[in-house]
């Protein structure tokens, strides 16, 4: 998944805009703002009836049963694999038992890489054997491994200073942690801008917030023209040492073995479920998450917990027998962590209806108690978004962020649909990402519970008003 920085806004669009006068002029609307806060706020009995079944009623902990059966079932669900296509055959079947509408797949392209046997080993100045997880797409080594002297560097400025000394070295990154966005270019990039410089592999410190001595994998970019070479992630701990080893004058020597394989694209498919619109059947609001995985852990925070609150949405939209008057689509996507492969092709299929795009919608930053939503539309959108989310105050989760995000949903919001994800415990979801970690242990069904239920207010709401939001 990816990460953009986040601005809190306040309230001030509201005050500004609730005199009563039009706001849409020429736009799609010509009702006054107070005429729209008004028919926002008779949602405040339906608003608190989804909360009441999902946080207090019968459908309580019921994202949270089924995400661990499925995880517990399967287990970890990378692209191209066995298990990812066994899962949404599983999801299928599940969406149409729910009672679900239109319920079906769309048969897509995905990558397939598989990290086989690996170890990394520090030979000089003492024996240590080093925890680490190969990154999505590296190639692998010799079968005899690669035994090479370590230049360690703390950031690609270093590395173009000190370029005369990597040639025939493995390029250790200690960088520290910013926040995701920027650090994780160096897991992305780390191994062109090294072999750039003659290096023979690179190992990246895990790009998290908090380590336990835990390796976090994620996807790596090859760049034509540019020397393929191996490429892993390593512990946060074990960079710092070796950091300081380097800083007293100590040669490293580490010899690292990847049995990293590349096969040909699998067949795969982007799984969909529907609650048909009464009205405007032809518009959408898309509600999201994806069901693939990295292959350590179960990938229940990333993103099981994202796919099953967004079917836990319409389930209990269903439940409640509302119908809202625009369509409800629930799109589970495939290989999202190759970089949104399923969701582009997506795109591409649908693109030509993006006029009937209301509000794309993706949870992909953890299903912990939620801060709020993210949001990214015109100010116009945002000030309906707002009082939207004055529905959420029975369970105080009422603000709109900033850079609402996802990489299954950018390619519509870069074209101009409004998109809004879901915004949680970012310090505790990257101490968990990617990694061996990310199991039902550090789910909690009480917060999913509340997760759900406010992806199902918005994501009804929005697809019920008379209007759908505004664009720029």
């Amino acid at each position: 998944m990816k990460f953009l920085l986040l601005t809190f806004v306040g309230g001030v669009h509201l005050l500004s805009l609730s005199s009563g006068k039009t706001i849409y002029k020429n736009d799609i609307s010509q009702r006054s703002f107070q005429e729209i806060k008004e028919e926002i706020a008779s949602y405040g009995d339906v608003a608190k009836a989804i909360i009441n079944l999902a946080v207090y009623g019968k459908a309580q902990n019921r994202s949270y049963e089924r995400l661990a059966l499925l995880v517990d079932t399967v287990g970890p669900r990378p692209s191209g694999s066995k298990s990812l296509e066994k899962a949404i055959q599983i999801m299928h079947q599940n969406l149409q038992e729910d009672g679900l509408e239109n319920v079906h797949l769309e048969p897509v392209k995905i990558p397939h890489w598989e990290r086989g046997e690996e170890s990394a080993v520090m030979l000089e100045p003492r024996i240590h054997k080093m925890a680490i997880l190969g990154l999505g797409s590296s190639i692998g080594t010799p079968p005899e491994g690669i035994t090479a002297e370590v230049l360690v560097v703390t950031s690609f400025k270093e590395l173009q200073r000190r370029a005369p000394e990597a040639r025939g070295k493995i390029v250790v990154y200690n960088q520290p942690y910013v926040n995701y966005s920027k650090t994780v270019q160096y897991r992305v990039q780390g191994s062109v801008e090294a072999a750039k410089v003659g290096a023979v592999a690179s190992l990246i410190r895990s790009v998290a917030s908090f380590s336990i001595y835990s390796p976090h994998t994620g996807i790596q970019e090859y760049q034509d023209g540019v020397p393929k070479i191996p490429t892993a992630c390593i512990t946060v701990e074990d960079a710092e040492m070796m950091s300081r080893m380097a800083s007293r004058g100590n040669r490293i020597v580490i010899q690292l073995k990847m049995g990293a394989k590349n096969y040909p694209d699998a067949d795969s498919f982007n799984t969909v479920a529907e609650i048909i619109g009464s009205k405007y059947p032809e518009q959408v609001v898309l509600v999201s998450g994806h069901l693939d995985s990295w292959d350590v852990g179960q990938g229940a925070m990333d993103d099981g917990g994202g796919a099953f609150i967004s079917w836990e949405a319409l389930s209990l939209i269903k439940d409640l027998g509302l119908r809202p008057k625009r369509t409800l689509r629930l799109v589970l996507w495939t290989a999202e962590e190759q970089g949104g492969i399923g969701a582009f092709q997506y795109y591409q299929l649908h693109k030509a209806n993006i006029s009937n795009y209301s509000l794309v919608m993706e949870s992909d930053l953890g299903t912990f108690l939620p801060s709020g939503l993210q949001f990214t539309g015109s100010e116009k959108a945002r000030t309906i978004v707002e009082e939207v989310m004055s529905l959420l105050q029975p369970v105080n989760i009422t603000q709109v962020f900033r850079a609402g995000e996802g990489t299954d949903i950018n390619f519509w919001i870069q074209a101009g649909v409004p998109g809004a994800s879901l915004l949680d415990d970012l310090y505790k979801y990257f101490s968990f990402h990617h990694s061996r970690g990310d199991t039902m242990t550090i789910m909690d069904p009480k917060q999913m519970n509340v997760a759900a239920a406010v992806w199902a207010v918005v994501s009804y709401v929005i697809a019920d008003m008379e209007e759908m939001l505004p664009r720029s």
